[in-house]
């Protein structure tokens, strides 16, 4: 067996791959992604067709970092110079036409430091000429404490042209009003209004309900002509796979045209309050005395991420700093909590209580992002409820959602490694009444039947129309992957738990010293009681006791979960053979299935509509996050052989494909492991991150 170790210097070496040249034969339909801190993001391919509902210049989350509505979706784009008119956009339509080919003058696409295009060619009269589009979506920041300055989401646009001659760039905004899950189809009671002002329009739709929220596009030069039409029958070819509607229709209010000469630039603005404090009045909606400026936007977000990463050696490396990049783009602030929270994933999810927690110690202690890491703890812990964490936190005036049996217990595992990382123990004590309430909600039964068996002293749950863990897919009200009974990890979870509360108590009770002699002695006889997992026949734990008492033998990644937690309550030879059994059935370049190929139950291929997708979710699909609990599960129990795990695929993965710059949420199960699911996943990102940092 090699031995050799997992470490940034040598997974790094030929990883700075920034300049993709897309295949100009077909649309490169590879995929980029920008936020903004509040959950708004911005993204498409690169290419410049749309291939999902999801895409758009700009989608706003009008009440951060949730109610994500599609606003400005695309720029079509004609350069005129010469006598030469030249398309530089990409659609596809429902009758299969792609057009215009802009695609076939796309040169590049670079990614640092922002996603950047250049199209370029020659006219008939053997002039060059080129024009160069940046996007950037700056960070948002944080409310104000006045709720004076309404908090905006924008994304700005720049153009810059080279050549020979002057030139006349046209520039024809498509626009909507609809949540990111749908498409917008034209109607004779849906109707958009502009309001003109000195170098702006401010865009308002009008439904049949309501009218929608205003929103701006800015401008640095030009003359902008109102011209409303719509563009009917847009295709998204993504959709079309995943068997849901692909069909949209987008309005055109008008267009932008603007003289360039060589070296000159044009720079968009698309701007929106959201939140709270949302501007109603669409003549406060900014101010008007000044144009975009890109460039001190751009060093603005420079000078962010710089002092958020500046100091950790991955920032030098060019991967490294993408995925501290990308890392950034999952931290949220959630209007509703007054505090942050963390995306689940891109283009669809929102901010989950299971997600933040697992994607927590990569994404904000080993960034070093304590102050973070104490704000998400506390988050969670102020929802608290019955012993439960909300897997879904709330909506302004709404109830979290606590259907999660291990986000608590999760809670209390970050907690610790928040702890060991940072010595606060002031946070401790101020939390330790929490963690209190969480295990005593196990032991006297809280929701959906969670509770501990008096037997064994294992955690069970018996709610058999709902998914409880992170294999969570179910069709038609039926778990597809049905774990009712006592899970494996959650029951390693729960002996870990047990194990901190002990050694918190011996630190906080001075009035009570034998609190953490009972968190001990139950903490015991929960170690005793995981054998029940162990598997002898085949050198592997069993993934769940069923209520009925037949233990389920399926080869899946949670065995290796439960190796991984702070404190394993399980044998080094039993905790090998588990291991090596993992390598040979679950371990692929991208992370671990999640189930064993040799199932009959096994799905290589994760595809068709949502019903296939949904069965195939867990019962073979690669999950990426898997690779870090392998990974720290081999360093302890092999600290002497460590195994070869390359990441060099993953971080291919990050720079070359899917959604340049992150880390999807699965793969298939089967070779070539094509990326799936969600493009950007938090705790994919997390874990690698993990991996190279710890």
């Amino acid at each position: 067996m090699t031995k050799a170790e997992i470490s940034p210097i040598s997974v790094m070496q030929g990883s700075e791959t920034q300049v993709l040249h897309p295949r100009q034969d077909e649309p490169d339909q590879r995929e980029w992604l920008l936020t903004d801190g509040l959950g708004s993001m911005s993204s498409g391919t690169l290419c410049d067709a749309h291939t999902r509902t999801y895409h758009g210049l700009l989608v706003a989350a009008l009440e951060p970092p949730v109610g994500r509505t599609l606003l400005l979706s695309r720029l079509e784009v004609i350069l005129e110079t010469e006598g030469e008119v030249i398309e530089l956009s990409t659609n596809f339509w429902t009758s299969g036409v792609v057009s215009p080919l802009g695609f076939e003058v796309l040169q590049s696409f670079t990614l640092s430091p922002v996603p950047t295009w250049v199209w370029s060619g020659t006219t008939a009269n053997g002039s060059d000429w080129s024009i160069t589009r940046r996007i950037l979506m700056p960070h948002a920041g944080l409310p104000a404490a006045n709720g004076a300055t309404p908090l905006c989401s924008r994304v700005l646009i720049e153009y810059s042209y080279q050549g020979s001659k002057t030139a006349n760039l046209m520039v024809r905004p498509l626009i909507a009003e609809r949540s990111f899950h749908h498409q917008q189809r034209s109607r004779p009671e849906l109707f958009f209004t502009q309001t003109m002002q000195p170098q702006q329009v401010v865009l308002q739709a009008h439904p049949q309900r309501s009218p929608g929220v205003p929103w701006a596009l800015r401008w640095s030069s030009g003359r902008y002509t109102a011209d409303g039409f719509w563009y009917w029958n847009l295709q998204y070819p993504r959709e079309t796979e995943r068997g849901l509607n692909d069909r949209e229709d987008l309005f055109s209010p008008g267009y932008l045209s603007t003289r360039l000469l060589p070296g000159e630039t044009l720079t968009l603005e698309a701007v929106v309050a959201v939140g709270a404090s949302r501007a109603t009045n669409s003549e406060i909606l900014l101010p008007t005395d000044s144009p975009p400026n890109f460039e001190q936007e751009l060093n603005r977000e420079s000078e962010r991420l710089t002092g958020l990463f500046g100091s950790l050696p991955l920032w030098q490396e060019p991967t490294g700093a993408a995925l501290l990049k990308a890392s950034d783009q999952f931290v949220v602030h959630r209007i509703s909590t007054d505090s942050p929270s963390i995306i689940a994933g891109y283009p669809w999810f929102d901010d989950w209580g299971r997600d933040l927690l697992i994607a927590l110690p990569g994404l904000a202690l080993c960034t070093k992002r304590y102050d973070l890491a104490r704000e998400l703890l506390q988050t969670c812990a102020r929802y608290c409820r019955d012993g439960l964490i909300p897997n879904l936190f709330p909506a302004p005036g709404q109830e979290p959602l606590y259907n999660s049996i291990d986000a608590a217990l999760l809670w209390i595992e970050t907690l610790g490694l928040y702890l060991n990382a940072t010595q606060d123990w002031e946070f401790l004590a101020s939390q330790f009444g929490t963690v209190q309430q969480i295990l005593k909600g196990y032991m006297i039964g809280t929701h959906y039947g969670i509770q501990i068996d008096p037997v064994d002293q294992l955690i069970s749950w018996g709610a058999s129309n709902v998914a409880l863990t992170w294999m969570d897919a179910v069709v038609d009200g039926q778990a597809i992957t049905p774990r009712t009974g006592k899970p494996v990890e959650i029951n390693a979870l729960w002996y870990s738990a047990l194990c901190w509360a002990a050694d918190w108590s011996a630190r906080l009770d001075d009035q009570n010293p034998t609190r953490a002699d009972r968190y001990r002695q139950r903490a015991e006889q929960v170690r005793v009681a995981l054998q029940r997992f162990w598997n002898a026949e085949i050198g592997y734990l069993y993934d769940c006791l069923r209520p009925d008492g037949v233990p389920d033998g399926a080869i899946r990644p949670n065995a290796v979960l439960a190796l991984a937690l702070h404190h394993c309550g399980f044998e080094v030879p039993q905790a090998r053979r588990v291991l090596a059994l993992a390598r040979d059935c679950l371990l692929t370049p991208v992370g671990l299935r999640s189930l064993d190929p040799h199932s009959p139950a096994y799905i290589g291929h994760y595809g068709g509509n949502v019903q296939k997708r949904d069965r195939a979710y867990h019962q073979g699909s690669v999950w990426s996050w898997l690779i870090g609990p392998f990974g720290r599960a081999w360093r302890r129990f092999y600290p002497d052989e460590p195994l070869s795990v390359n990441l060099q695929p993953l971080l291919t993965h990050l720079t070359q494909d899917a959604c340049i710059g992150s880390i999807s949420e699965i793969f298939d199960g089967d070779a070539p492991y094509t990326a799936q699911g969600a493009v950007a996943q938090a705790w994919s990102v997390s874990e690698l991150l993990r991996l190279l940092m710890e």
